[in-house]
């Protein structure tokens, strides 16, 4: 609240005293401040619009007047700031942090909660699609190479519409960084194929299980080829791993080596990938970010495929041989091409998200979509499984979560 303070001579606010001599212009002003009194409103203008609005009194009502040389009245209206150069009238306003600065704070982490959350559903679905749809095609057109082929031509020709269409910018790509992209390529090209011919041999549940001995080899690979010893936490982790896949393995009804074998060496080569990426760092320029980068791998990867697949099948997906082999011609290009479309946007959406966490949660992701897959693929083929096939993948499982965990716990310095 804004007070005013009015000084008058009728009050004994200022009190005045005769001299001696008795003349009534000697007089003695002694200050005796007992009373107080509010201005008027008509003085008053102060206002508040998301802070803080002062207006003083004009020049004509200086905080101290005289009218006459016996001091009739005295006015005096308190400074909200120093009087110190201020002539006229003068404005205070102070813009405090609004009430629903709090408000907006949480809606807007309510908001990237949401967005990550849909990515992560996104995720699960695009690859439990991809499974569906892949397995759905390679059962009836076993050629893995071509099918491999075709999801790159499926991938490349999204890449192209995101950089005609300005969705993600067009980088510009140096040869030195083609260079250093090749081996990415090549191994991500390896890692894909073995995958189909895999899930082309036994269940798609049976080649997740398998694929969840990913961190064995990274940790393998990784001490290997750039001296990272693991912690003991870590290794600790990949024992009910390397216990459950094989407890899975000796209980599966669709186990064959071809399968099995195919499963091992997708693990080896994607987690090479991984090692090569850290050992021969690509540059990253401001163009080049993950998502650019697996759309430069992805086109180099059709390139290298496609004459392997000439090579080793031949033209095979047309129209006339799946005819003449019995098939529809329009379900199986229909699935197959839903299992590329799906194939690049789980791979796109897995990027996105890495982009938004840390690779720890990302991983714990990973693994709690690998559950989600092989689920959903038992519960859609009705594939049997027995109890102890289902204790194997469980135990394989929780030990990938387990290894999530541990891998970001650095060891303590040692004391000098």
């Amino acid at each position: 609240m804004s007070s005013s303070f009015a000084l008058s001579p009728s009050t004994p606010f200022l009190k005045s005293r005769k001299l001696p001599n008795g003349n009534p212009n000697n007089r003695i002003y002694k200050f005796n401040p007992i009373r107080l009194s509010s201005f008027p409103k008509k003085s008053q203008d102060l206002t508040s619009i998301h802070g803080v609005s002062a207006s003083l009194c004009p020049r004509s009502s200086s905080p101290l007047r005289s009218s006459s040389s016996s001091f009739p009245t005295w006015t005096s209206v308190p400074s909200l700031v120093s009087d110190r150069g201020t002539k006229d009238n003068f404005k205070i306003k102070a813009t405090p942090v609004p009430e629903s600065a709090g408000e907006t704070e949480k809606s807007s982490s309510l908001m990237q909660t949401l967005q990550l959350g849909s990515l992560f559903g996104l995720w699960y679905l695009f690859n439990i699609y991809f499974n569906i749809y892949n397995k759905q095609t390679l059962k009836v057109f076993p050629y893995p190479v071509t099918i491999t082929t075709f999801q790159f031509v499926v991938g490349t020709v999204l890449v192209t519409l995101m950089w005609t269409f300005n969705l993600h910018k067009k980088p510009k790509i140096t040869t030195s960084q083609l260079v250093a992209i090749l081996p990415l390529a090549v191994v991500h090209t390896m890692g894909n194929l073995f995958t189909n011919m895999s899930l082309g041999k036994v269940a798609v549940s049976f080649t997740h299980t398998i694929k969840a001995m990913e961190p064995f080899f990274s940790v393998l690979l990784s001490s290997m080829f750039l001296g990272e010893m693991p912690t003991l936490w870590v290794v600790s982790s990949l024992l009910p791993i390397v216990g459950g896949v094989a407890l899975a393995s000796m209980t599966e009804a669709s186990f064959n080596w071809a399968g099995f074998w195919s499963a091992m060496a997708s693990n080896v080569t994607f987690q090479s990938r991984n090692v090569l990426s850290k050992k021969f760092m690509v540059k990253k320029e401001a163009s080049l970010d993950n998502i650019t980068l697996f759309s430069i791998i992805t086109i180099m990867s059709l390139f290298l495929l496609a004459p392997v697949a000439l090579l080793m099948e031949g033209v095979k997906f047309t129209p006339a041989y799946l005819q003449s082999a019995g098939l529809n011609v329009k379900e199986v290009f229909v699935r197959a091409l839903l299992a590329g479309l799906c194939f690049h946007a789980y791979q796109q959406v897995s990027y996105m998200i890495l982009q938004r966490v840390s690779p720890v949660t990302h991983s714990v992701g990973n693994c709690v979509k690998r559950v989600v897959v092989i689920v959903t693929s038992v519960l859609f083929f009705r594939t049997p499984v027995s109890p102890i096939n289902s204790l194997g993948t469980g135990i394989a499982l929780a030990g990938v979560f387990l290894y999530s965990r541990v891998k970001g716990i650095k060891p303590k310095p040692k004391a000098a």
